[in-house]
């Protein structure tokens, strides 16, 4: 970023201005005048985050912004510096563990950065040098160096396609790490340029980088001589885009425009930061509340010590030494303060962050042995990247997904299609009249078709109107078989066994989109087959085992504004055909409209079926018609200014008044159990928005399919097609359809009770919104900035009452800003994104949780996310069972740290109170290290792993119990200060017990008296007993290592405290628990008072227990709960029981 800075700064006039100058091949342009190389930044790119200097102070400066980690370096630099009650070490060493851990971590994960950063920038790249060719690191590249790249080989930055070693001057690229489409595209040379580029004096003018991957706007200068330069228009068609790779082609020359951080894969990926789950924030408000208990304390004993000591004289076995008579008052009275402070620090849990720690990173182990995650197809499993967000999987309000290969397989296949309203579908006849229905108009008869001419010109027109190419070489086809090649066995058609022919042989395809493809095999399955394009003439092989030829004349390319693409082709015969296809929308307006009711019905059902359609039309173009049309389009695509406008208007002008001739429907297969995982999210409370870079019509389709848009959903649309409409300009018409909107979906909605999801919502009650990139673009940054902040708030509270939403034409920074914009909303809501392409990192980076799939389209979602899954299906467990049962282990754990360090230090400050706040422990120093790290931590830390107060099996089958968690409910304030006041009671419960005991001194039977480290001790069993027995009584699902843990070290607690005070240890200077333990054993009424105290303090818990009435959606679970025996199987992770991931039993 500085970098980046420092170019804008010193790099000429690159930052005034909004266009940069690139001199191809660094040659001066024109050829007489001076060359002055201008400053651009290198190729280098740059993703980590630490160096080797700066890690220390930046990392150290990171982990000291946790509350907790600086308030215990001061803690530890005030033991250090004055005379304190305890020793530096109890607070010291947790701390330097902690940091030491952190620091680890961090710095490896940034290592492996560094070192995929390395990879990239060391990678060798060909550069055309004065004509010779030379080998260079891709960090090397500057802008304006002529780059070669081969088949298969990926862009090192973002080139002008110069030339191309195919004969049409084409090249086909896949942009599956950019925009997730794993499909080909198509992209032009610059035209009449010299074929030996080394002869090539150009300049090219272009615009600034920008994170747009859909557009570019420039011009090249080409110098001849001493002639005029000829200007060429540059557009996305001639922009290669760094991160893309060549496919089909053997060799491309591209000059390099934008180079490293400027590329547009680099203004898209969003930098990883350090992402902190909303418990860790809970626990920070919980210290600050602890933090100010303890200042009180502290301060109340200091002022207390001073007003006693004022009233008392001095006594004469504790008298001051000169030096502390001559020491400054208020310095004393500081001293003293800081002295209580570190004897009451331990209501702080230190220990707390270790355990914390221990449990995210033993606990993220869960998610990798499960057997449920385990994908044979493709023999991985889960994977976690971060274990510091468990809970959060537990707690995620809004769902951010990728459409291609997250929702679905990208696998489109051809179903059927219907011509002149008659139903063509392929299969077996006897299953066709299933889901047919007499309202489908002239289709009531599964035996009549279309006549045979409308049948051919139906396929023909299939065969025609795509951008699809047949694939070079057999090895290439050999390759990639299994990605375009699989054709279906053919086995006639059920209508008319004599209407196909299987074809001759397996062909292979590529194109800018997997429906064409279907198209395109469809059309084989019927008969004809289309044979490719050899310079500028389409062939196709009719039914009749013909070669039909036709000349390629203009392809009017796909846009989403139109939502149709055209060919124009001429027949052997000098015919002039127009074949269109598009949405049935943009189409049915072009047609004669008394055609358009007998496909309409066809085109409606397969819609609702989730089906992909499209209409089919054709027109007869007489010679001038072709003559002005081919004009028209020449003019408009050497225009520099407003070039998409004018190409748009003879688009229009040209497809109008065509026949229409049918529809057909494909299927983009979902991934399993997609549609079953969206009902399950939805109704634990989760609203999914799909973040897609594909088409409107195919993203909606999608949607349909999944279950996420339901037939009587009203869909709001706010794209450019719908801003367009109305005549007025689209500021004005953006406003009007926000407003109206607003007004449907927000002011005029019943309000939703508590409990309602949408799939019990009032029919027409129920809006889903979709919204494109251009659109998006428009809301975000509007000319004015009080109108964008107020499109901002439209747009995202119609977006919060619409049950679905659906985001088209996003590029991949796009995508993250509206992760961005829902996770800062009012509320805070908690984020999950997922994807399986490098196009969905910023979002997954953006969002509190990213979840990477291991999908077909690279690794780079699954490096830069939180979480990785094989499948969609799987983040129904992940979420709804261990997300739900990290979250409640979790919250439990910071409830009951908080609770026990309050029940610990309560005494040791009311004890000051009888002691005349001489700064007394109540505590051996051994039992004040010991607590937190021996005796009461094992049985936290396995409840924190083990528990399941619901068995999975119940989770996963009744979704609305995740709600019962939602919003951090288990560590509200409510439940905090209960949890608060439990602590408070029973240490009063603690000590003035024991004090009342303490009323008659002689408690042995030798009359001897207990003295105050007795009295200490007997207040420590009781807390260790009660907070032990107290995690026993909220333990559901008891196994075997929680009977060790809790009872082990209860044990343990009593073998130590025999073994500390049994023997002489040379290394102490005061023995002062020196059979105190055996002694206060050997007296009766201790082990009364131990022992009713215990009762006395759990008694309220186990009352509440008994005769609280079961309520909630808990009530009705009670049944399938685990069985707190001693038998039961310690982490069930399987959905049933029969394929337990694990089944460590007793």
């Amino acid at each position: 970023m500085l970098r980046r800075r420092l170019n804008r700064l010193f790099g000429g006039d690159e930052g005034r201005v909004h266009s940069r100058t690139i001199y191809v091949g660094h040659k001066s342009c024109p050829p007489n005048e001076a060359y002055i190389p201008p400053k651009f930044c290198d190729n280098r790119i740059v993703s980590s985050k630490y160096t080797v200097w700066n890690f220390l102070p930046k990392n150290l400066f990171e982990q000291f912004r946790r509350i907790a980690n600086f308030y215990f370096l001061i803690i530890f630099l005030v033991q250090v510096i004055v005379d304190t009650p305890t020793s530096p070490v109890t607070s010291g060493l947790p701390l330097f563990f902690v940091i030491t851990v952190t620091a680890v971590k961090q710095g490896y994960e940034d290592w492996l950065r560094h070192k995929a950063d390395r990879e990239v920038n060391e990678y060798r790249v060909s550069v055309l040098e004065d004509g010779r060719r030379i080998r260079k690191m891709s960090a090397k590249i500057k802008v304006g160096d002529i780059v070669e790249v081969e088949e298969d080989e990926t862009f090192p930055c973002d080139l002008i396609l110069l030339q191309s070693s195919r004969d049409d001057g084409t090249c086909f690229v896949t942009t599956a790490s950019l925009d997730g489409e794993s499909n080909h595209k198509t992209h032009y040379t610059v035209a009449d340029l010299e074929s030996d580029l080394q002869y090539l004096s150009a300049t090219i003018e272009c615009e600034q980088p920008q994170p747009d991957l859909y557009k570019f706007v420039g011009r090249m200068h080409i110098y001849r001589n001493s002639q005029e330069p000829d200007v060429r228009s540059l557009g996305p068609e001639n922009l290669l885009l760094k991160g893309a790779n060549l496919k089909n082609t053997q060799k491309i020359c591209g000059v390099a425009v934008y180079t490293g951080m400027e590329t547009k894969m680099a203004l898209n990926y969003q930098g990883k930061s350090q992402k902190r789950s909303a418990v860790e924030k809970s626990i920070n408000a919980f210290l600050l509340v602890y933090l100010f208990i303890l200042v009180s304390k502290a301060l109340v004993c200091t002022t207390l010590k001073y007003v006693w000591q004022s009233k008392h004289d001095e006594t004469w076995y504790n008298e001051k030494t000169q030096k502390e008579k001559e020491t400054n008052q208020y310095l004393k009275m500081f001293t003293d303060f800081l002295s209580f402070m570190v004897l009451f620090n331990f209501i702080i849990p230190v220990s707390m962050y270790v355990t914390v720690e221990m449990q995210k990173f033993l606990g993220s182990f869960f998610i990798t042995w499960d057997k449920d995650f385990f994908d044979p197809e493709i023999q991985e499993g889960a994977l976690v990247n971060t274990s510091d967000l468990n809970e959060e999987l537990g707690q995620v309000e809004y769902i951010f997904t990728d459409k291609t290969g997250t929702l679905t397989q990208n696998n489109m296949e051809f179903i059927e299609c219907c011509i002149d309203g008659f139903q063509y579908k392929h299969g077996d006849g006897s299953s066709e009249l299933d889901g047919f229905c007499v309202t489908d108009g002239p289709v009531n008869k599964i035996q009549q078709k279309a006549g045979r001419e409308r049948e051919e010109l139906f396929l023909r027109a299939l065969c025609l109107c795509h951008t699809v190419q047949v694939k070079e070489s057999t090895k290439q086809r050999q390759d990639q078989n299994d990605q375009f090649d699989q054709i279906d066995q053919v086995d006639g058609l059920g209508l008319d066994h004599g209407f196909l022919d299987p074809p001759q042989k397996e062909m292979g395809f590529i194109a800018s989109s997997p429906d064409e493809i279907a198209l395109v095999k469809g059309a084989m399955r019927y008969g004809f087959t289309f044979l490719g394009l050899e310079s500028k003439n389409m062939k196709i092989l009719n039914r009749n085992k013909d070669v039909e030829t036709y000349e390629l004349l203009h392809v009017l390319n796909f846009d989403p504004v139109r939502r149709r693409m055209s060919v124009m082709v001429r027949s052997k015969t000098g015919d002039i055909l127009l074949f269109c296809k598009g949405a049935d929308s943009s189409i049915f307006p072009q047609v004669r409209q008394e055609e358009v009711e007998r496909i309409r019905m066809h085109v409606e059902r397969n819609a609702t079926e989730g089906y992909r359609t499209l209409c089919v039309a054709y027109k007869h173009l007489s010679a001038q018609e072709y003559a002005r049309a081919d004009a028209d389009l020449r003019e408009a695509r050497l225009a520099l200014q407003d070039r998409e406008e004018k190409l748009m208007a003879v688009y229009n002008r040209v497809e109008t008044d065509m026949i229409l001739i049918g529809a057909t429907a494909v299927e983009d297969q979902l991934q399993d159990e997609a549609a079953q995982t969206m009902e399950a999210l939805q109704g634990a409370g989760m609203k999914v928005w799909v973040l897609t870079g594909d088409k409107m019509e195919t993203a909606k389709s999608t949607c349909y399919a999944c279950g996420l848009f339901k037939k009587n959903t009203e869909l709001l649309e706010l794209t450019l097609r719908t801003l367009e409409d109305g005549g007025r300009s689209r500021e004005e018409r953006l406003h009007d359809l926000l407003l109206e909107y607003h007004k449907k979906a927000v002011q005029d909605a019943p309000p939703v009770k508590l409990g309602i999801t949408r799939s019990w919502s009032v029919a027409g009650h129920d809006y889903g919104f979709i919204i494109d990139g251009a659109s998006l673009s428009m809301v975000l940054s509007s000319s004015s900035e009080p109108n964008s902040r107020r499109y901002k708030n439209l747009f995202l509270q119609i977006c919060q009452n619409c049950t679905s939403v659906l985001c088209c034409r996003m590029a991949p920074l796009q995508k993250a800003q509206i992760v961005k914009l829902v996770k800062n909303s009012k509320g805070n809501p908690i984020t999950l994104s997922i994807g399986d392409g490098a196009n969905d990192v910023s979002m997954i980076l953006e969002a509190h949780v990213g979840i990477g799939i291991k999908g077909k389209e690279g690794r780079q979602a699954v490096k830069n996310s939180d979480y990785a899954i094989p499948k969609l299906k799987h983040l129904k467990k992940l979420l709804l069972a261990h997300g739900h049962l990290y979250y409640v282990r979790i919250a439990h754990l910071v409830q009951y740290f908080f609770y026990k360090n309050l029940c610990f230090i309560l005494p040791q400050f009311l004890y000051q109170f009888f002691c005349g706040y001489s700064q007394q422990p109540l505590y051996d120093a051994a039992y004040l290290t010991m607590y937190n790290i021996c005796f009461t931590s094992m049985p936290i830390l396995a409840y924190s792993l083990l528990e399941q107060h619901i068995c999975i099996e119940v989770l996963l089958e009744h979704s609305t119990l995740y709600r019962d968690i939602a919003k951090n409910a288990m560590l509200r304030w409510k439940l905090f200060l209960y949890w608060t006041a439990l602590g408070i009671f029973h240490g009063l419960v603690f000590f003035f017990g024991v004090r009342f005991l303490f009323s008659n001194p002689a408690l042995q039977d030798n009359g001897q008296v207990f003295g105050n480290w007795s009295y200490g001790t007997i207040v420590f069993t009781v807390l260790v007993f009660t907070v032990t027995l107290k995690l026993a009584l909220d333990t559901r699902h008891w196994t075997w290592i929680n009977h060790f843990v809790i009872w082990g070290s209860l044990a343990f607690y009593v073998f130590f405290s025999f073994f500390w005070g049994g023997i002489i240890w040379p290394f102490l200077k005061h023995q002062r628990l020196y059979f105190v333990f055996a002694n206060m054993l050997s007296s009766v009424s201790a082990w009364l008072v131990i022992i009713l105290l215990i009762l006395l303090s759990l008694l309220p818990e186990i009352l509440l227990v008994v005769l609280r009435k079961p309520r909630g959606p808990h009530a009705r679970q009670m049944k399938h709960r685990l069985p707190s025996s001693g038998t039961s199987t310690i982490f069930m992770l399987s959905q049933t029981a029969s394929t337990h991931s694990f089944s460590w039993s007793d």
